[in-house]
């Protein structure tokens, strides 16, 4: 690719803007990206998969440790970070049902960066429903996309990439930055990977990459939930019943047909086919002769979902490295802030589980790493609890741009300088609808603050949880009954119920947003 000269990313003509000019802004997000699945998170990861070039935004900037999510699923994740509002105001709580398509004619960041001077660049994976608005350009994934060879629609029509999505994700946007040429505008482009959604299928680099390697397993891979709830044992997302061996794991027989096989088999050519057979042939043919039941069935399970999980991030990893590459040999990177995050977090096995939805820990809480030189201090970490609710305001402060009084969040640039904010959140709200639906997870409202979460599964089973995550970090014992957290219990209570007040949810936008199957 050639490296054409680019902008500063100065917007004016004016003095005070030339002293101070405003900075691009590259915001890569993956989906389903588990914050214990990137090294700067999770030291063990060093030493069977590293994240090196994620690592390097926390090392070159500030790591977030308590980044959570206000609904932990995809489509309304991304509807809260375009509008900074929560499920029941923008309108998308559920990838199901009413939800449907996202209403693109509301406000977002990204049409407040346009009319504030940024060219604005949607580029992957959109999962809204509707097509883009408030960008100058946008090229998406159709729905899910695929993995080898995907489709793509922009503005002039649908058309087939040959390659691996994760590559050509990342070519096109470099590709706008470099046609970019000498604009002289600021520039705000999504880079927004499919990987590492289910079902976790490697490209052709990586399909080998962790060929021989043991991973460490969770200890409560057989959680049993008798300390959890009835919506944790009445789920429907755990390793040992609702991964499917040969849609999720790969075990098609060489003459399938049919289902996920053939959208994946199907879609490749034959140098990609022949480079998958000589991968997952031998694992089948080994599976079938081992015969494992049980527990003994589970533990290969996972390691089978770990190997592919962690094989399509490093395509991730890689896409993160040639950006940054790319923004050092321009010379933009000292003009340039990037984010890194997910939509949500995941479970790699913890409780049982994989998928995400629940309040607890593992999907509740997403990795966000940022870097900005000269504005962020390189290896600095942040502890406060900070919300996808946020980035929309954050995006908009760094730009220079007004903070519209309807967004409910709170820019985080006081934290990237390491200011002192005083009446920052200490509290967090969370709501979950999305049941009747995949994965049977029953909905569900609550509060997280930095020791302890109050969560209510209301309507289905009307049941409350409470945790204490300084003595029991893992979530396995609920302590809602328990006597000595009474007073801590009740105070909850009345925080919760000041949240859903300052957030203008009511029962009735309870019901109301029910998906609709």
């Amino acid at each position: 690719m050639m490296l054409l000269a680019v902008s500063t990313g100065i917007a004016s003509c004016s003095p005070q803007a030339e002293e101070a000019p405003r900075p691009n802004i590259i915001f890569i997000m993956s989906d389903d990206h588990a914050w214990q699945a990137v090294s700067a998170y999770n030291e063990r990861l060093q030493y069977v998969a590293p994240t090196p070039n994620i690592d390097r935004i926390a090392q070159d900037g500030m790591r977030f440790d308590r980044c959570l999510v206000t609904n932990s699923i995809c489509g309304p994740s991304r509807a809260t970070i375009l509008t900074g509002k929560y499920s029941h105001l923008n309108g998308f709580p559920a990838n199901v049902g009413q939800s449907g398509h996202f209403d693109g004619s509301q406000q977002t960041f990204p049409k407040l960066l346009r009319d504030a001077g940024y060219e604005t660049a949607m580029i992957g994976k959109w999962h809204l429903g509707s097509d883009p608005t408030g960008f100058d350009h946008w090229d998406i994934l159709p729905g899910q996309g695929h993995y080898y060879n995907p489709t793509f629609i922009n503005a002039e029509g649908t058309y087939d990439v040959h390659g691996y999505v994760s590559d050509i994700i990342t070519d096109k946007t470099l590709e706008w930055l470099d046609d970019r040429g000498d604009n002289a505008e600021p520039f705000m482009v999504m880079m927004h990977h499919k990987a590492p959604h289910r079902e976790w299928e490697p490209g052709p680099k990586y399909l080998n990459r962790f060929q021989g390697v043991e991973f460490p397993e969770p200890f409560n891979l057989f959680d049993d939930y008798s300390g959890m709830g009835a919506a944790a044992r009445e789920q429907d997302m755990s390793i040992e019943v609702t991964m499917r061996i040969p849609e999720d794991l790969k075990m098609w027989p060489p003459d399938a047909s049919g289902g996920v096989y053939n959208r994946t088999i199907g879609r490749m050519d034959q140098q990609q086919r022949k480079l998958w057979d000589m991968t997952y042939e031998p694992i089948r043919e080994e599976f079938e002769r081992l015969n494992l039941q049980g527990e003994d069935l589970v533990r290969w399970k996972y390691q089978r979902y770990m190997y592919d999980y962690l094989a399509t991030i490093q395509s991730i990893d890689e896409s993160v490295g040639r950006i940054l590459q790319y923004l050092e040999e321009t010379g933009m990177d000292e003009n340039t802030i990037v984010i890194y995050t997910s939509d949500q977090g995941f479970y790699l096995g913890e409780h049982g589980w994989f998928d995400k939805r629940f309040m607890y820990e593992e999907s509740y809480r997403t990795p966000l790493v940022v870097k900005w030189p000269g504005h962020i201090e390189p290896g600095s970490v942040n502890k406060d609890i900070v919300s996808n609710l946020d980035f929309a305001q954050t995006f908009l402060d760094v730009a220079g741009a007004p903070d519209p009084v309807d967004m409910q969040g709170r820019s985080m640039l006081p934290l990237l300088k390491r200011e002192s904010v005083g009446d920052w959140r200490t509290a967090h709200y969370y709501h979950y609808y999305e049941y009747p639906s995949v994965h049977s997870v029953k909905r569900h409202y609550g509060i997280a603050t930095d020791r302890y979460k109050l969560m209510h599964f209301y309507y289905d089973i009307d049941e409350w949880e409470m945790y204490d995550l300084e003595t029991d970090p893992h979530e396995m014992q609920n302590v809602y009954n328990d006597p000595s957290y009474a007073s801590v219990r009740d105070d909850l209570h009345i925080r919760l119920d000041e949240l859903r007040e300052k957030y203008g949810e009511t029962e009735e936008d309870s019901f109301r947003m029910r998906p609709v199957n």
